[in-house]
């Protein structure tokens, strides 16, 4: 009897065990299956692949622009890092000239502090020699008449001139202005008559420690074409600025002369120059020789030497003062 109850027991397992295995496989086929409408899924499929699809071309999209912007910013990197470049460039040569402005100054300062030692030592010397009542008869300074209200620079602008005494000139014009601390006004011509200041034409430029930086500055840059004679120039500067009751002062600055004549010179500017008989001439003439053609230990050449005799005759004939410079430095 136990035999035959263990014996059903198996039976029955077996059979529960393939009815459960059926009966998984029918759920699982329903949950693979695909039920509902046909048309329905394929609408929806249709809908899931034209958004994937417009999902990919935006990526697609955004990928581009994100390539292009790349490049921009590359570009403005590039851009930026050349401007920076550029910057600390400026700025070392910023600071290069504020260290040679700030030694010029320092210079010019210690030279004018000098000659006012000069100028007081002479001035109690010339009081102990000639006594506290003694009065000057002219208003000299180092030679030169400093008595007019208005004065004019003929500059010579030739190539050897802009080449090897530029700087020199600078620091002479500098030296002449300071001799005159204020005047009525200035103008400055090249050797052929040409204006630094067109603006200024047939016209005095009024003089202000600003005007007399400008006028150093723009000589830096100033070239017109120069046949390194001053008559030009010189001729100019009477016919167009002097008037009765006017005490002008030329100042001629050269290196040499390539005209033919020097008497021709000298006679025309005193028919130009001649005041009215018995007075005194219309405008000083002052000149000032760079060594430009004075090569060391060398013989000067020859059109040095014609400006040199051009302008001690001129000076000399017209109440003004040549002065031949021995060295550019």
């Amino acid at each position: 009897m136990r035999k035959q109850r263990r014996e059903l027991q198996e039976a029955n397992v077996s059979f529960l065990d393939v009815i459960s295995c059926g009966f998984g496989a029918i759920v699982l086929l329903l949950i693979i299956a695909r039920v509902g409408d046909p048309a329905a899924l394929e609408e929806a499929d249709n809908q899931l692949m034209g958004s994937v699809k417009e999902y990919q071309e935006r990526l697609f999209e955004i990928r581009g622009e994100s390539v292009v912007l790349d490049e921009r910013l590359k570009s403005r990197q590039e851009q930026l890092s050349e401007l920076t470049e550029r910057i600390a460039r400026l700025k070392a040569k910023l600071a290069s000239v504020s260290k040679q402005s700030s030694q010029l100054s320092q210079s010019q300062s210690r030279e004018k502090q000098q000659l006012q030692l000069v100028l007081q030592v002479l001035s109690e010397e010339m009081e102990r020699l000639l006594g506290p009542d003694f009065q000057r008869q002219n208003d000299l300074v180092g030679g030169i008449p400093a008595d007019s209200d208005y004065i004019i620079f003929v500059i010579d602008t030739s190539g050897s001139m802009q080449i090897a005494a530029w700087e020199k000139v600078k620091k002479e014009m500098l030296n002449i202005l300071d001799i005159y601390p204020e005047v009525k006004g200035i103008q400055v011509l090249n050797d052929m008559g040409q204006y630094m200041f067109s603006g200024y034409s047939n016209k005095w430029i009024p003089d202000s420690p600003a005007m007399r930086k400008n006028i150093i500055k723009t000589l830096a840059s100033w070239s017109p074409f120069s046949n390194s004679s001053p008559v030009e120039g010189i001729n100019t500067a009477i016919q167009a600025f002097y008037k009765p009751g006017r005490k002008i002062s030329i100042y001629t600055l050269g290196d040499d002369y390539q005209g033919r004549s020097i008497r021709s010179v000298v006679k025309a500017v005193d028919r130009l120059n001649k005041a009215n008989r018995g007075a005194k001439r219309l405008v000083r003439i002052h000149a000032i020789g760079f060594p430009v053609h004075f090569p060391p230990g060398g013989t000067p050449s020859a059109s040095a030497i014609k400006f040199a005799a051009l302008m001690r005759e001129l000076s000399y004939n017209n109440g003004g003062t040549f002065i031949g410079l021995n060295s550019l430095n």
